[in-house]
């Protein structure tokens, strides 16, 4: 996500319920007391009840019939998962909207409601090891959520000016659909989202059915690879879909606004060739589809969501559509593995921003460039990017220092490992999760070095270490 305060092209109640009781049992009392309750959150450093514990998410089909002017919901969320624990109890993530029923494998459950926590309790426990499917019926009007510390987004589901559009950085997935809503438990996805026939829907992933009701379309999306619950998205209104025949296999679709899409084609043009030089200095572009969701108004910022980056008017740009697409490999298929290092994401994204530019720029471009943002943080004393709090997850720290650990680890190990490095970092934790001491171990193996101090101090250090020595360019193939 891009904060637009210091780059050009960084813009970026309790309802009524059942009460709950006790599981019918089906094994001896003596047995029943090994049966534990799902932890309401996973101990996110920053967000410590997002999340849920003892249970792996599988696959998510959210149903949404929607009003788009009354901005109301009617839904059913099937998630099949798997118990990694034995359960009498489990949690989901859900905020606001109102709770109808919950079925696990067929059997209504008792359910109960304590602010984002919606607790489930199964007809029968859960043995560990048991693939379940928890079926959620809702309603209402989705309220994204505003946070004082990321006071430059509403998180989550957002209507304005006929258009709906989601952006859930970091928590607002469990403003319209019921989650295990942190980074660690990864899923595919189906969204079969039902509207007025005079609407568009783009989601996550391929487009794989329209279905005409005559006053009304149902749109079927599906996200096949792993996916964080925070990339999740929706987009409903008046918009064209512009594909573009590709060199790479990826499909292009973009969702531009009617009167801007001419325009918006045009600026987008250079998307094929992003995904054909990312794909060669990292590894095979990790989805099925790429493309840009553009709001007909500004917004301020620009969202990697996965396969379908959501963007407002002020911040189509080269420079952030390179940026969201490198999120692609480094944020989507390699996410964080906990909210206080948001570096991994933003850090990688900048960089590879970078890159792209210095492709066509040149090196001096590059190196001048990134003197200056060193420069810049030196002089702003900008704290180190390891670890944030809420107030700091998109902030300078992150994004420019977290680039500088990237460009540091470049000179310090010369272009060829570096580029090892990326490429073996990708494969090794695509389709995951990666933390900051993934990262050093990994640098250490690839280099054959132990730069456990090196990284430490430019990822942990409050001080700025000194610039390494400038390496070569980068070979333009293996």
């Amino acid at each position: 996500m891009r904060r637009p305060i210091w780059l050009v092209w960084l813009t970026i109640a309790l309802v009524a319920c059942q009460p709950i009781a006790a599981p019918a049992p089906s094994a001896p009392a003596a047995v029943l007391d090994e049966w534990i309750e799902g932890a309401p959150g996973v101990g996110d450093p920053v967000f410590p009840l997002l999340g849920n514990g003892g249970y792996d998410v599988q696959h998510y089909t959210i149903e949404l019939s929607v009003d788009v002017m009354r901005n109301e919901i009617m839904g059913a969320t099937s998630i099949r998962a798997e118990a990694t624990l034995p359960l009498r109890s489990f949690n989901l993530d859900l905020l606001g909207l109102t709770v109808e029923e919950v079925t696990v494998d067929g059997a209504p459950a008792h359910f109960a409601r304590n602010g984002q926590e919606l607790t489930i309790v199964p007809t029968a426990p859960l043995a560990a090891g048991a693939l379940f499917t928890t079926v959620v019926t809702y309603a209402g009007t989705p309220a994204p959520i505003r946070d004082a510390h990321l006071d430059f987004v509403d998180q989550g589901w957002n209507q304005r000016n006929d258009a709906i559009f989601v952006v859930s950085e970091p928590q607002g997935a469990m403003t319209w659909y019921p989650v295990n809503n942190h980074p660690i438990d990864k899923a595919t996805y189906t969204l079969r989202i039902t509207v007025e026939e005079s609407y568009i829907v783009a989601a996550n992933g391929v487009l794989r059915e329209e279905i005409d009701h005559g006053d009304r379309r149902t749109y079927t999306w599906e996200m096949a690879q792993p996916m964080a619950s925070y990339l999740t998205t929706v987009v409903i209104g008046d918009f064209v879909r512009i594909t573009k025949a590709t060199s790479t296999g990826v499909e292009i679709r973009h969702y531009f606004p009617p009167q801007d899409a001419d325009r918006l084609t045009q600026l987008f043009a250079a998307t094929d060739e992003m995904i054909a030089f990312y794909s060669d200095l990292i590894g095979e572009y990790p989805f099925d589809a790429y493309g840009a969701a553009v709001m007909p108004f500004p917004l301020g910022f620009a969202l990697e969501t996965q396969t379908l980056p959501i963007f407002g008017l002020d911040t189509v740009m080269e420079g952030v559509n390179a940026h969201e697409l490198a999120h692609q490999w480094f944020g989507n298929a390699v996410t964080l593995a906990s909210w206080d290092q948001t570096w991994l994401n933003e850090g990688f994204a900048t960089y590879l921003q970078r890159l792209w530019l210095e492709r066509k720029l040149g090196r001096a471009f590059l190196e001048s460039g990134m003197r200056r943002y060193y420069e810049m943080l030196a002089a702003m004393k900008t704290p180190a990017p390891g670890t944030v709090d809420a107030q700091n997850l998109f902030s300078m720290s992150v994004y420019e220092r977290g680039a500088w650990v990237l460009h540091a680890l470049r000179l310090r190990i010369g272009d060829e490992l570096f580029r090892r490095f990326l490429r073996t970092y990708y494969a090794r934790f695509k389709d995951g999760v990666a933390s900051t001491e993934d990262f050093i171990a990994l640098a250490n193996e690839v280099s054959e070095q132990d730069l456990t101090d090196f990284l430490r101090s430019w990822i942990y250090d409050e001080t700025l270490p000194p610039i390494p020595e400038i390496g070569e360019s980068f070979p333009s193939s293996d």
